[in-house]
């Protein structure tokens, strides 16, 4: 039976993990001791589009996780170093899908372990309602292909895609995940970056084009830049963005972003509108919409630092 750890237990990665203990021995490496505990105590309980329960094994201490076939990473991209440099090496002889929005987490990882890397975007989505019970909404394959500098072989892929589809998701094996990825990444930075601007969930907002001051003028420039960006950089897109945003747009969905702004902290905009405006610098094509929001983010989040440090102190 494959060993299989997943790096982070939030929505997504508790998505992985409670399907793949259906045909894998699963360990969930987790940063909280009642989180692992709750798990080990009474697994993972799936409900919504589908509906059961598994146990598994969890843990906060690297030196108890045994070698693994497969990791998935499903932390925050701000997360990546932090959580796998703890167990990189325990894939050495394996190989490590990264689960991450927008690009760069790839590198990361290459970085902390000697396996194979596969590049890898979804939009299977989901709630977390505790430690130990998952709802699962969005119903979506995992696209996945090699990390070119790791030499990932597509074999490599095919083989973490068959066991995805074995747990009961859907999963894809590419040539080339970078169309994908880059979908996804042009969509997710325009809205959650607008999200967090505004304080607008994903609402028809994003997508009105009626009126001057309408905010879909903004999303669509914002998103045509990124496929500028895109062709440039030679990736040909599956899907427009623009029509993701559309659908999008009528879910009132919070953004992750916009969880993040509200709750004081840092953000993913690095992996996202910062990622699109570094290779718009690098292909030499402009990007000052991208640049701008990434750079309106970056200070808000200087903006919390710098008012509690100057926040009056009272004297009595």
């Amino acid at each position: 039976m494959k060993k299989v750890c997943i790096i982070g237990c939030g929505a997504i990665g508790s998505l992985y993990a409670a399907h793949l203990a259906r045909v894998a021995e699963v360990w969930a490496f987790v940063r909280r001791e009642d989180h692992a505990a709750a798990l080990n105590r009474g697994g993972l309980r799936v409900t919504g589009t589908h509906n059961f329960a598994v146990p598994l094994k969890a843990t906060t201490n690297p030196k108890e996780l045994p070698d693994c076939d497969l990791g998935i990473v499903a932390t925050k991209a701000t997360q990546v170093k932090e959580s796998f440099r703890l167990v990189g090496r325990h894939f050495d002889k394996g190989a490590v899908l990264s689960a991450q929005n927008g690009v760069g987490s790839e590198e990361i990882i290459a970085t902390l372990t000697r396996g194979y890397v596969i590049r890898a975007t979804t939009f299977m989505s989901g709630t977390r309602h505790s430690d130990t019970h998952v709802q699962y909404e969005l119903d979506t394959p995992t696209w996945m292909g090699p990390f070119e500098p790791t030499g990932t072989p597509l074999s490599v892929v095919k083989e973490a895609a068959e066991l995805i589809v074995a747990a009961g998701l859907k999963a894809e094996a590419l040539e080339d995940a970078r169309p994908a990825q880059w979908s996804k990444l042009i969509f997710n930075s325009s809205v959650n970056s607008v999200s967090a601007l505004t304080g607008l969930p994903h609402s028809p907002h994003f997508s009105d084009e009626g009126k001057f001051s309408d905010l879909g003028h903004l999303l669509h420039a914002l998103i045509d830049e990124g496929k500028r960006v895109a062709q440039a950089a030679g990736v040909r897109l599956p899907e427009d963005p623009w029509e993701m945003n559309r659908v999008g747009a009528m879910t009132n969905h919070p953004t992750s972003m916009l969880h993040d702004v509200r709750h004081r902290l840092t953000t993913e905009i690095d992996f996202l509108s910062g990622a699109i405006a570094r290779e718009a610098e690098r292909v030499g094509v402009p990007a000052p919409l991208h640049t701008a929001v990434y750079r309106l983010i970056k200070g808000k989040e200087a903006a919390w630092n710098f008012q509690d440090e100057n926040k009056p102190v009272s004297v009595h």
